[in-house]
């Protein structure tokens, strides 16, 4: 241990009581032995720190200080530049260090599992290497300056709905290729200050005490000796979790986490030497995380802003750019259409949710520039339902332009934490928008605000699409830069968008039943499983056009035949054949030979973004290794890489290969691989997404555990309001709860979240989240209420006091 004395020095109490927060925000502090609080915060595309004095009611996720909003990960990642967002990670390290804050609670490395997860705008991409590689970046930046960040949400929390109960249940073998990889690269390559665990259930072990996952994986495969700290509220037994590997519950449970340690401790539960352990990673944090804080440390908030704008400019897409409508020409009128003109959305919902140092609007950026610009409103953000007379005049100013720009995307009502989508339409008023104003005016650009995949029914009657993403509070700036051709678009997508909900992979098991989500599509997620389907998408993960032509020639390896453990060298030529400087991001891929095991026909193994002139041609270099050829091995739980001939593929998408080469591969290894394809042909042949309970068996390695709760047994403290909404108490409970969380939210987005919150949070939760207005007799109280069992005194108090704890919802809202 690295600080023995000190620990030798802490009462059993003082040892229990640094294992929880001091508050929501806050670790312990031990004043008598120079041991200091520190400050964690949220993020992870921005600062929010929640200001001091008490949140207004209705403004759930408000009140905190200014900060830089930059891009979300969902657009960060459609960069492709770790160096940029490395930038951005440094950024953030400073503002930090400006509100004296030592943690910032980020980045977010979940899977895109499924375009419906409500959170997929704070995550990075659908698939595990582009994800870490941006992951690694955003750490590496933020801590070079000497604040922590926390890696999440370990692992494999891919969805809002009952996020907090339900069981993940997905084979080995995806959970390390798919779910598992993106923190694995993250923890090698950055070594995060702490690593946060997910609210949900892992093959029926809550991950805040799954052994396998937090010691087994993360500690002694990956050499991780940071601290792990439960999500908000994550926290199930914290016993159970300390000697799993976790070592801090987050936040403060009013003193009953501290209560239990002692009394385990002092039982011989717990040993006292697990207990130092992890104290001792808790203190170490404390002293790096408050070694770099100075009360005058200062920024510069406005070169942020540029950074911003700069990351938001290259993440965006070009879609679809039909007779070269862009760049816009400046002596053309142009109608810009669409309140996300002047009002943009810009950052998702939820405890991501940055107040920002300034906001730019696209709409004002052209008037600002001398553009013959006039604007339409179209639509009201706050309602989907199409307005006849905004659109009509929307139309009517579409006639008189040359060009008609129209704003739309997904509203924070569709797309939030805490709920996921239904469907992945736009809102209808926007749609009817765009076939209204194509009725008056052929030359549309349509330019999309949001953060995951959404159909796009007029794509094939606009002429333009960029899309925006979630871009910060820049984003309307960078917009400018875009369409004007002052930057040249070199985003590139880091997901799939389906032509429909029903072509996705998860679409029968998602979000799952009231106990569990069944990962039956396994390793297929995104472009794994439009490629092994021969699926058509309306863009291919990796799409992106530019204002320029790239020319890709002479690809060349370092070697015909390797052996596993060399590391092969792949070079190829690019060259800007355009007229514009441009940027373009290379990818490589590798194709797997002929074996028994299912494998995706390619997978992303290389990316690199380069910069050109006009007429300027580079070489490009990647490397490859042993992971990059091997699959997990379930037979003798490693990797590995089977001997055979592997396609090298490079290109521009994923759908746009343009070099080719191959190299043997010789393994080091010997070993039976596993073979399906007589029990689960499905997985070799077929379409995954039907995968029977058999042939999903079969790949799990187990039988299928329970999906649906027997409704019978008794409501305990984990469970949830909404497995009791069917007894006779439950539903007026229930419809009393809805009431006050209605009153609370002030309707739309907060009281949807904080609604799905109250119904789907374990009941153990409103004693540990509510700062003692809830604690564990009412929990019994509640319980029995829930049971039907007769009414006794405190039961009688519990529901006059309903009300009042539901007030401290929005505390539980403040992170998550």
């Amino acid at each position: 241990m690295k600080y023995k004395d000190i620990i030798s020095k802490l009462t059993l109490e003082e040892k229990a009581a640094l294992c929880s927060g001091k508050d929501f925000w806050h670790l312990v502090d031990v004043s008598r032995l120079s041991i200091p609080s520190i400050m964690v915060t949220d993020g992870p595309h921005g600062l929010r720190k929640q200001n001091q004095e008490k949140t207004a009611a209705g403004d759930v996720l408000g009140n905190s200080a200014p900060a830089t909003c930059f891009p979300t990960a969902s657009a960060t990642a459609s960069s492709w530049d770790t160096e940029l967002i490395e930038k951005m990670g440094v950024a953030l390290g400073e503002e930090c260090l400006k509100e004296n804050v030592s943690v910032l609670l980020g980045p977010g490395v979940n899977m895109k599992r499924s375009p419906l997860c409500g959170r997929n705008f704070e995550y990075f991409s659908e698939d595990p290497f582009l994800a870490g590689k941006m992951a690694a970046s955003f750490i590496n930046g933020v801590q070079s300056k000497g604040v922590g960040t926390s890696l999440k949400h370990f692992a494999a929390n891919n969805q809002e709905c009952r996020r907090m109960t339900i069981n993940t249940v997905a084979d080995e073998r995806a959970l390390r290729e798919i779910y598992l990889t993106a923190f694995e690269i993250a923890v090698k390559e950055s070594k995060p200050w702490t690593v946060m665990n997910a609210y949900n259930k892992l093959n029926g072990t809550y991950c805040a005490e799954n052994k396998w996952l937090l010691t087994d994986v993360l500690r002694d495969e990956w050499g991780y000796d940071g601290v792990v700290v439960t999500d908000w509220g994550a926290e199930n037994e914290i016993v159970d979790g300390i000697k799993a590997g976790k070592n801090l519950e987050m936040p403060s449970s009013g003193g009953l986490g501290p209560q239990k340690l002692i009394k385990a401790v002092e039982s011989g539960e717990l040993d006292i030497n697990i207990l130092d352990e992890n104290v001792d990673k808790i203190i170490a944090l404390i002293f790096k995380g408050a070694e770099n804080l100075h009360a005058d440390y200062n920024c510069d908030m406005k070169a942020h802003h540029l950074l911003a704008r700069k990351i938001a400019s290259e993440s965006m897409v070009l879609l679809k750019n039909e007779d070269n409508i862009l760049p816009l020409d400046k002596s053309k009128k142009i109608a810009f259409i669409g309140e996300m003109a002047k009002n943009p959305r810009y950052q998702g919902a939820g405890s991501s949710l940055i107040n920002p140092t300034e906001l730019d609007s696209a709409y004002q950026e052209f008037l600002k520039n001398g553009y013959k610009a006039a604007y339409a409103r179209g639509y009201d953000k706050a309602t989907d339902v199409p307005q006849e007379k905004l659109i009509a005049q929307a139309a009517d100013l579409a006639s008189k332009a040359d060009v008609a720009v129209v704003f739309i995307g997904l509203t924070e009502v569709y797309e939030s934490e805490g709920f996921d989508r239904k469907h992945i339409d736009l809102p209808p008023s926007h749609n009817e928008l765009v076939k209204a104003v194509l009725e008056k005016n052929k030359n549309v650009v349509v330019v999309l605000s949001g953060g995951s995949a959404v159909s796009m029914p007029w794509l094939y009657d606009v002429k333009a699409v960029v899309n925006g993403l979630l871009s910060g509070q820049a984003g309307g700036g960078a917009i400018y830069d875009i369409l004007s051709g002052k930057v040249n678009p070199s985003g590139k997508l880091s997901e799939t968008y389906p032509l429909n909900l029903d072509d996705t992979p998860s679409r029968y098991n998602f979000p799952g039943t009231l106990l569990s989500v069944e990962y039956r599509e396994s390793i297929f997620i995104g472009y794994r499983y439009y490629d092994k389907t021969e699926k058509e998408v309306l863009f291919p993960f990796g799409f992106g056009l530019s204002y320029t032509t790239f020319k890709y020639s002479d690809i060349k390896l370092s070697s015909k035949e390797i052996n596993d453990n060399e590391i092969l060298t792949v070079s190829f030529k690019v060259k800007n054949t355009g007229t514009v400087d441009g940027a373009e991001v290379c990818q490589l891929y590798v194709a797997p030979p002929k074996s028994k095991i299912f494998k995706a026909p390619k997978e992303l193994k290389g990316f690199k973004k380069v910069f050109l002139k006009a007429g300027e041609e580079k070489e490009v270099e990647l490397q490859l290794n042993k992971r990059s050829f091997a699959f997990y091995n379930v037979n003798i739980h490693d990797w590995h890489v089977e001997s055979g001939e592997y396609k090298i593929l490079v290109g521009a998408s994923s759908r746009e290969i343009l070099l080719t080469e191959s190299v043997k591969v010789n393994s080091s290894v010997e070993a039976e691989v596993p073979d399906y394809s007589e029990k689960a042909p499905v997985y070799y042949n077929g379409d995954m997404a039907f995968a029977t309970d058999d042939e999903f068996a079969v790949v799990l390695g187990s039988e299928i555990p329970e999906r649906d709760r027997d409704m019978s047994l008794p409501i305990d403290k984990n469970c949830t309001l909404e497995y009791a909404s069917g007894t006779s108490r439950g539903e007026k409970i229930t419809k009393l709860i809805t009431a006050v969380v209605e009153k609370i939210g002030g309707g739309g987005i907060n009281s949807e979240m904080m609604k799905n919150t109250a119904f789907q949070i374990p009941l153990r939760c409103f004693v540990t989240m509510s700062s003692g207005v809830f604690n564990d007799e009412m929990c019994d109280a509640l319980c029995d209420v829930l049971n039907d069992k007769p009414l006794t005194p405190s039961a009688v108090k519990l529901i006059k006091n309903i009300p009042s704890a539901l007030m401290k919802l929005p505390d539980l809202f403040k992170s998550m």
